[in-house]
């Protein structure tokens, strides 16, 4: 991307970029298209083989209840409960960066509909057929997506996302970084859950001049 824009640096199975997912689109109905954000998927657990312990199940869903008192998001965790559930975050994500080559602008919102759908929803979003209805419901091709949703291409794009979270040095979900500013810098606006007051103040911020945050 030429000029000022974001990068977001998300995962659709972080439960702090699912309560985060209201600050983006504010800055989206704030900005618009002034301010255009590159999506970049993460990589919190791809590859994940193993399913989950009830220990494990208990743990996360006390960080769901961190979220929620943050957020105010609703949660529901029914997907948990499916018998040998693997929380492999790769599907989901591969998702996302197939509705990107489809339409940049689109996976913001697809994004934002895949965490409602397994935070919210309780539904298996390490699924391709759920993944795929999803896609549908923005009017794209189901079919499409699951012929290409195996193929290495897709899958090497994917982790090419997760290479570059890591040469940004980007360790936690969301991270937001704005720029480039005059000097052709990059700076952080978050790293980690913020308020969407915090997040459009730092913004405004740095689009009047001013650095961006080292939040």
């Amino acid at each position: 991307m030429d000029g000022p824009h974001l990068i977001y640096f998300s995962d659709p199975m972080c439960s702090w970029c699912y309560g985060f997912s209201p600050v983006v689109a504010g800055i989206r109905q704030a900005f618009g298209r002034s301010l255009p954000i590159r999506l970049v998927m993460g990589g919190l657990r791809p590859g994940t083989e193993t399913p989950m312990t009830e220990a494990a199940k208990t743990e996360i869903l006390t960080h769901w209840r961190h979220v929620q008192d943050a957020s105010g998001l609703p949660f529901d965790g029914a997907a948990l409960d499916r018998e040998g559930f693997r929380y492999d975050t790769d599907p989901a994500a591969r998702a996302v960066v197939w509705v990107r080559r489809e339409d940049p602008e689109l996976a913001l919102a697809y994004l934002a509909r895949a965490q409602q759908a397994f935070y919210a929803e309780g539904r298996d979003i390490t699924d391709p057929y759920v993944l795929a209805s999803l896609a549908a419901e923005y009017g794209l091709d189901p079919d499409a997506f699951l012929a290409d949703f195996q193929t290495e291409d897709l899958k090497q794009e994917t982790w090419r996302d997760y290479a570059i979270s890591q040469r940004a040095g980007v360790t936690g979900f969301p991270t937001l970084v704005a720029g480039p500013n005059a000097e052709g810098v990059f700076g952080v606006v978050t790293r980690g859950y913020q308020s969407g007051d915090q997040v459009l103040a730092v913004l405004h911020q740095w689009l009047m001049g001013a650095p961006a945050g080292t939040a």
